[in-house]
């Protein structure tokens, strides 16, 4: 079966390029290299062995894009990752997240309207909960207001494709919501993609850690959590990909129920910000210079999943621990270093 996957060189779409590939899927990919680079297919290459075919046009261009699906007009299903991603950005220029999440949106629906495809993975988020109330987070946790600009397109995003689902198409859908997805390929040959500004914890933390940046600071300290730091549930991306493969398979077996189904994608564990440290340091025997500072817009206190769903649905069960995930990041710094040396 031929995927498409929207954003296949960025951060979670090359893993789940790379577990795509390994389970026998042929792969295409639209991605004009916005947070990642045309590097990012050798490094697919190098732990697959194939060629990812990526066309490197804007989603919101809906004639280049619609000119791919002319050109593939076998695609089994889509998985949609395309979109900008940062909570600190999204407040600072909430406009260029509006469009760019929102319009490529449209055009992948539109596009699966007019070319009949049936299956769709969407990459949705833990932000669409805001500011809950009770712990663990499940799928019947009431959605609160959006306390950032990306969180927001997140949770339009879902609405938009529970309005087209109900009244004008007729592709069947699965929402991924996951929390906080670090790490790297355990290969040490893929990992976020360094060009960009890092605005998440850990791929700051491995800057300061190999002396890129001289420190980091932590956002807020009187939290009501167990040391005063937020609370997120971490999850290895690698993780996160498997789940994306067993989600298409779940739609292409027909075992939905719902046109649309969602799931959380997460631990289960909630970790603060000074447990992800101490971590950190100790997996990987480093010390990391940090300071402590206000709260910031946009930060939720506390948010971890009940993964039971797609535990039981789709037979999703996370396979790397904390220390993976640390350990994996720091492999990758490592190996971005031996590559500039």
């Amino acid at each position: 079966m031929k995927i498409l996957v929207t954003g296949g060189t960025g951060y979670i779409g090359s893993h789940t390029v790379i577990e795509l590939m390994a389970a026998g899927y042929e792969v295409i990919s639209i991605d004009n290299y916005a947070n990642s680079s045309p590097d990012r297919i050798r490094r697919i290459r190098e732990i697959t062995g194939q060629t990812l075919l990526n066309y490197p046009i804007d989603l919101c261009d809906m004639e280049a894009t619609s000119e791919v699906f002319q050109k593939h007009t076998d695609i089994e299903g889509i998985i949609h990752f395309a979109a900008f991603m940062s909570v600190e950005e999204s407040v600072k220029h909430p406009l260029k997240y509006y469009h760019n999440n929102l319009e490529s949106l449209h055009t992948i629906l539109s596009l699966s309207k007019r070319f009949g495809i049936k299956h769709l993975v969407y990459s949705s988020s833990c932000s669409v909960y805001g500011n809950v109330t009770r712990l663990p987070v499940t799928e019947f946790t009431p959605l609160q207001a959006a306390v950032s600009p990306y969180a927001n397109t997140k949770l339009i995003g879902e609405q938009i494709i529970e309005a087209v689902a109900a009244t004008e198409i007729s592709t069947n859908f699965v929402l991924l919501r996951y929390f906080n997805p670090v790490g790297a390929h355990i290969s040490g040959k893929n990992g976020e993609y360094p060009g960009n500004k890092p605005f998440n914890l850990l791929p700051i933390m491995v800057e300061v850690a190999d002396g890129t940046r001289q420190e980091f600071t932590v956002y807020g300290t009187d939290y009501e959590t167990r040391d005063g730091t937020c609370v997120r549930d971490y999850i290895h991306v690698s993780d996160i990909a498997s789940a994306h493969i067993l989600a298409l398979q779940y739609l292409f077996e027909g075992k939905n129920t719902e046109r649309i189904e969602v799931f959380n994608l997460g631990s289960g564990n909630g970790v603060t910000i000074r447990e992800m440290i101490e971590a950190f340091e100790t997996v990987n025997q480093l010390k990391l210079r940090y300071q402590f500072g206000a709260k910031r817009t946009g930060d939720v206190a506390a948010i971890y999943a009940d993964c039971t769903k797609a535990n039981k649905v789709l037979g999703w069960i996370p396979r790397f621990t904390l220390n993976d995930m640390v350990k994996s990041a720091w492999l990758w710094q490592q190996t971005l270093n031996n590559l500039s040396s």
